[in-house]
């Protein structure tokens, strides 16, 4: 059991879409760098599902960390920076930064937490390109966390919004995700991830930024997926993921893949 509220820490700081309700013991501090990838499409959900005129590749590095400003209190602090091409043309700048607060308010046979996080409009966007590697705009996210750990497993689940400004949309996020244990430093994990619309943005985007459907507005979808953790020592360790959407608006249909490394301090 020990060994499984370690790993239940280390999730924190291992999952670039960290969900859970724990959070961080005072003056700890985890960080993981990952990449991920969406290849070579030109496809994106809609309503009907629609090409873009051109192929895109959208990357991702990120830096992604949480500090334990209490035992009940973690600061988190999400850094992306976007390598994005459309054809001929490319874009190497920052996304949207992230910052915020996880506070454990009920820690007994579930752990309760409530989230809050700011994300900054630190996106750039090319006119010409029609490359955006943000959304123009303040998004204030709260959110609703629950977990329980078994023998050898964890279960986790969110529910939360996020309310954009500049007359985006805002979105309902719900989910959750289940890992097991499966062989002595392996963790496998299935997970769920749904943000909805609320289809109540006023926006008015540029045309060639709607031509390439990058942080438009009413984007949502639906994803399932794996992701593993390797266990390397106790305070390293790395991690691969595979979401897939099952539905979308204005978002990319192809798969992405995640590959990170994680350390605790």
């Amino acid at each position: 059991m020990k060994e499984v509220i370690k790993l239940l820490f280390l999730l924190i700081g291992v999952s670039t879409f960290s969900q859970g309700p724990w959070t961080q013991k005072k003056g700890k501090f985890h960080s993981q760098l990952s990449f991920t990838t969406i290849p070579n499409y030109d496809e994106l959900f809609g309503k009907p599902d629609y090409h873009i005129n051109g192929k895109i590749s959208d990357n991702t590095i990120q830096l992604y960390n949480e500090y334990g400003l209490t035992n009940n209190i973690t600061l988190l602090v999400n850094i992306p920076f976007k390598l994005i091409s459309f054809e001929q043309k490319k874009e190497a700048s920052l996304g949207n930064i992230e910052i915020g607060l996880k506070h454990n308010f009920y820690k007994k046979n579930w752990l309760l937490s409530g989230q809050f996080s700011i994300e900054t409009n630190t996106g750039s966007f090319n006119k010409n390109s029609g490359i955006r590697t943000g959304y123009n705009a303040i998004t204030f996210t709260p959110k609703f966390l629950a977990g329980k750990s078994f023998d050898k497993a964890y279960l986790q689940t969110f529910i939360g919004t996020k309310i954009r400004a500049n007359n985006y949309s805002s979105n309902f996020k719900i989910g959750g995700e289940y890992g097991s244990k499966i062989f002595k430093n392996i963790w496998l994990i299935g997970f769920l991830d749904i943000e909805k619309s609320f289809k109540n943005g006023t926006v008015n985007l540029p045309a060639s930024n709607l031509a390439t459907g990058l942080y438009v507005d009413d984007q949502e979808y639906g994803v399932i997926g794996i992701k593993t953790i390797g266990e390397i020592s106790n305070n390293f360790g790395i991690t691969a993921s595979l979401p897939a959407a099952f539905f979308g608006n204005n978002v990319a249909k192809q798969v992405a893949l995640s590959v990170g490394i994680y350390k605790k301090f």
